[in-house]
């Protein structure tokens, strides 16, 4: 497995990472994901460490914590071995702070995790999403007594926008704070609006990209083709109409490509979707999911080969969109924006 630094931190991490949000299974939403238990979590996890995947990403909003508890069950014994990197911020339950990034969420929500994972310490832990409400002080020198307690020992950010990011970056320079080292960002061929600010932005502050959904909600599988929709049973088909927007002409696009390079590669739809992604800047880590073992191993074949930069061209090609304000109009004069291809450096 390769192994590469998280942002500027010191902390290195498998260019593969697992998800869990396929663990437990609770309400319409995750159950359309999976329905993993204790048994076949132990399971997968030890498929991935036997291949080099040691890092493993939850939520306290996966299932309603079940996923952790299922995670931290599976992994005993195991945690000297591994990374656990979760999420909090979302709702968690109906009191007034049950949700968001204030002091008071944060640390009940931190030690809620703690006991639900069964171990002493988070190695990442990422707000799950932007809180317009709290003061942004509040928030980091609540995660700095986090990280001074031992508790926490990196934070990082995810879904957030440009602007959010990079006042908590300042802020974090400003009173001496732990700086965001990770920002879990929505990129895949079928949307790849992360390139136009957060890339650039992560690129210069020294923040990695930790990938949700690399197979773009179930749709770059391979199973969905022209003239063949998703089937039910399937998540592109069971959380259809959730999710980001996109053309369905584009997806069939992107899917033709990904089929001509199966006969050039030898690789599956989904490994050439994967290995398109780690080719990119500021990716650290790509977080697969599984609801098997046979899924598990056909995502982990995605490292360990490269495309070539013809074929990533091809890619690009087939999956370029039209970008938005002010980026389309910065791409006007690359002479003043060099670093704004999506070629990683």
């Amino acid at each position: 497995m390769e192994i590469r630094r998280l942002g500027n931190s010191g902390l290195r991490v498998p260019a593969l990472s697992f998800g869990t949000a396929t663990f437990g299974g609770q309400g319409d939403f995750f159950k359309a994901w999976g329905a993993t238990d204790t048994d076949g979590a132990s399971r997968l996890i030890d498929v991935c460490l036997d291949h080099g995947v040691s890092m493993f990403d939850s939520s306290d909003g996966y299932s309603a914590g079940l996923a952790e508890t299922i995670l931290g069950k599976a992994i005993a014994g195991k945690r000297n071995n591994l990374l656990i990197s979760t999420k909090v911020t979302f709702p968690t339950g109906p009191g007034l702070n049950d949700y968001g990034s204030s002091r008071q969420h944060l640390v009940e929500a931190v030690n809620a995790s703690l006991s639900r994972l069964g171990t002493d310490h988070i190695d990442l832990l990422q707000l799950h999403g932007q809180d317009y409400n709290t003061p942004v002080d509040e928030t980091l020198s609540t995660l700095d007594e986090l990280v001074r307690s031992g508790k926490v020992r990196y934070i990082g950010a995810s879904n957030f926008s440009g602007w959010h990011l990079m006042k908590s970056v300042m802020t974090s320079s400003q009173y001496g704070y732990p700086r965001h080292v990770a920002h879990q960002v929505y990129y895949s061929l079928l949307n790849r609006d992360y390139e136009w600010e957060l890339m650039p932005l992560g690129q210069d502050q020294g923040i990695g990209a930790v990938i949700w959904s690399p197979l773009g909600w179930g749709k770059l599988t391979g199973k969905i083709r022209r003239d063949q929709p998703a089937k039910p049973g399937t998540r592109a088909h069971d959380i259809a109409g959730t999710g980001p927007k996109y053309e369905e002409e584009r997806l069939y696009r992107i899917v033709d490509a990904l089929l001509a390079l199966t006969e050039q590669t030898g690789k599956t739809v989904p490994q050439i979707a994967l290995n398109w992604l780690l080719q990119k800047r500021t990716v650290a880590t790509v977080v697969i999911g599984a609801r098997n073992e046979e899924q598990l191993i056909e995502n982990i074949g995605a490292v360990g080969w490269t495309l070539s930069a013809e074929q990533i061209a091809t890619l690009d090609a087939a999956s370029d969109a039209p970008a938005a304000y002010p980026v389309w109009h910065q791409r006007g004069f690359p002479v003043l924006n060099e670093h704004s291809t999506t070629n990683r450096n």
